[in-house]
C-alpha cells in the first residue's frame, strides 16, 4: 500500500505509467505517488526532431523522468524523458522495485501483528520512512545491523519486523580491492611476507577481508563491507599492517590500486 506523499520535488526522477499518447505529448500516471498525472510535452521526449511521438513513447509503457515544473494548486506536474540517461532509468526502476517489495513486507507484518496496514504504518512505517528515507532501506539496515536496531527502535513490531527482514532481504555490501607488491631479498623472504599478510589479516579483526596470491610478488587484498567508506578503511588498516611488518623485516611493500 503506497503512502500519500504529496507532490514530486523539482529535479526529481519518478517512475510513470503512459496512458494516453497525443501528437504534442504524453500523458502518465506517477507510480509513487498516489497515481497522480503528470505530463510529457513532445520537446522533451527525446533530443532533435520527433516525427512520430510513438516511435519513442507508447500507452502501457513504465518509463522514469525527471519532474521540471509542478504547479501544486492546479494539480500540474510537467515532465522529462529526454532527460535522463540509460544509468539512472535502472537505478531508479530498481529501487521502485524495492520499495514495492518493501511495502509489500509490510503487509507480511502486520498480518502477523493482526493490525491493519494503516495501523501498521502509524505504529512503525512512518517512523521508517522518516528515519531512513524509503523502507527498504529500513529493512536492509535491520538485516544488516539487527543488534545495532534493537538498540535504535523499540516496540512490539520490532521482532516482527527484524523476523521479515532476515527472511526476505539480501544485507547490503559493497566489495574493493588493492593489490600488496613484496618483495625480501633475505633467505626466508617467503616466511616475512607470509607474517606480513598475515599481520594484515590480524589487523582486519572481525572484518570480512581475504589475500589471495595473484603472481609473486603480488597479492590480492578483497574488502567486503556495508559501505564504502568502511571499506576504505579496512583496506587502510590491513595494507599499513602488513607493509609496516615488511619494511621492519627489511623488506619492501607497497599498495597499489587498479583502475577498473
Amino acid at each position: 500500500m503506497s503512502r500519500d506523499r504529496g507532490f514530486p520535488e523539482f529535479g526529481e526522477l519518478v517512475v510513470c505509467s503512459v496512458f494516453n499518447v497525443k501528437n504534442f505529448g504524453a500523458m502518465v500516471t506517477l507510480d509513487e505517488y498516489e497515481d497522480r498525472e503528470g505530463f510529457i510535452h513532445i520537446r522533451d521526449v527525446a533530443t532533435g526532431w520527433i516525427k512520430y511521438i510513438k516511435d519513442y513513447v507508447r500507452e502501457g509503457q513504465k518509463v522514469v523522468c525527471k519532474v521540471i515544473g509542478t504547479d501544486p494548486s492546479k494539480g500540474h506536474i510537467d515532465l522529462s524523458l529526454k532527460s535522463v540517461n540509460e544509468h539512472q532509468k535502472r537505478e531508479k526502476i530498481q529501487q521502485w522495485k524495492n520499495e514495492k517489495k518493501a511495502e509489500k513486507l509490510v503487509e507480511i507484518i502486520s498480518e502477523r501483528m493482526g493490525i491493519s496496514i494503516d495501523e501498521a504504518y502509524d505504529e512503525f512505517g512512518n517512523q521508517m520512512l522518516e528515519e531512513f528515507e524509503t523502507l527498504y532501506n529500513a529493512f536492509e539496515s535491520a538485516v544488516a545491523d539487527p543488534d545495532a536496531f534493537l538498540e535504535d527502535f523499540e516496540g512490539v513490531w520490532v521482532e516482527a519486523f527484524l523476523e521479515v527482514a532476515k527472511e526476505n532481504v539480501t544485507p547490503p555490501f559493497v566489495q574493493i580491492d588493492g593489490v600488496l607488491e613484496m618483495a625480501s631479498g633475505a633467505p626466508n623472504g617467503v616466511d616475512l611476507i607470509k607474517k606480513a599478510l598475515n599481520a594484515g589479516l590480524k589487523a582486519a579483526e572481525d572484518e570480512k577481508v581475504e589475500i589471495t596470491c595473484i603472481g609473486s610478488p603480488r597479492y590480492r587484498i578483497v574488502v567486503i563491507a556495508e559501505e564504502y567508506k568502511i571499506a576504505e578503511e579496512v583496506l587502510k588498516t590491513v595494507s599499513t599492517a602488513a607493509i609496516a611488518s615488511m619494511s621492519s623485516a627489511g623488506g619492501t611493500a607497497a599498495l597499489k590500486r587498479e583502475s577498473r
